[in-house]
């Protein structure tokens, strides 16, 4: 009989990616520990996405929305699925075979955690590629670790349903970076459990990737770690080191705007960066 404290859900955003959908969704299918639930959230393909699903993958529960974002997307798997576990897979990444069984045993052996995540293979254009040491995956109290940069791939968390509801979901707000902003809203209230194992592949390389459509990223980084400071919640340390991240990444912003003659957008980046000064000292 399946343990309750176990029960997992898999929810798979996806918007028109018909060509890569089935390799996620086989690799869902093919785990060694079957997840207790599948929830397709097709944000307004128009590709035939859903098509594939409802013909081809019929225990799997598909939702179909107007185009409203990965976000919005992640969120209505959530609030749609019942399991106490949430497991997060990108349309265009998949799972290795005992993904889900290795991270449940981790966790059944570390019973206090809530996330665990792994490590991952990265290909880029069909080629494997090794990450910089800027993107080694820790465990434990990894809040610091998040700032720079995003350091958990939502394809390989494993999240347990509390976690959501003490830090909320994911911000539909955020065209982009909504993983990072998650990231450390979790790492900022909850301990990581980290395997490291290659447990899933990524793919990179896509015209359709975040990162490719939308420019200066920062300002949405710079928007999520404004959230986490406002509340006054972090311990000092950890403020005074978000605070001095979003001032570089506001600093970088104001030079870009100030090398495209945007001069008065410049200096409310600066003034923005002024003002978190207050968390510093």
């Amino acid at each position: 009989m399946t343990d309750r404290r176990q029960t997992v859900a898999v929810v798979i955003p996806v918007r028109d990616r018909v060509q890569l959908l089935g390799r996620a969704l086989d690799s869902v299918l093919a785990q060694l520990r079957p997840p207790d639930e599948i929830v397709v959230v097709d944000d307004g393909s128009v590709d035939g996405s859903a098509d594939l699903v409802k013909q081809g993958y019929p225990g799997v529960k598909l939702l179909v929305q107007a185009p409203a974002g990965v976000s919005a997307a992640r969120n209505r798997g959530i609030a749609s699925s019942s399991s106490d576990w949430l497991a997060f897979l990108d349309s265009d990444d998949a799972w290795h075979p005992d993904k889900l069984q290795r991270q449940l045993t981790a966790l059944s052996q570390r019973p206090s955690m809530k996330i665990c995540h792994c490590d991952e293979i990265w290909l880029r254009n069909g080629r494997r590629v090794n990450p910089m040491r800027k993107h080694a995956r820790y465990g434990g109290w990894v809040f610091e670790r998040c700032l720079p940069l995003c350091c958990i791939s939502p394809s390989t968390a494993l999240v347990h349903r509390d976690v959501f509801a003490s830090v909320g979901v994911f911000d539909e707000t955020l065209p982009a970076c909504e993983d990072y902003d998650l990231w450390l809203r979790v790492s900022a209230h909850f301990p990581v459990l980290y395997l490291d194992e290659k447990l899933a592949t990524r793919w990179g390389g896509h015209a359709d990737q975040l990162s490719a459509r939308y420019p200066a990223m920062d300002r949405f980084r710079v928007k999520a770690l404004e959230k986490v400071l406002l509340p006054g919640t972090l311990q000092p340390r950890w403020r005074r080191a978000a605070a001095a991240e979003a001032r570089r990444r506001l600093d970088i912003l104001a030079a870009g705007s100030e090398r495209r003659g945007r001069v008065q957008e410049a200096c409310a980046f600066r003034a923005r960066a002024a003002e978190l000064g207050r968390y510093q000292r």
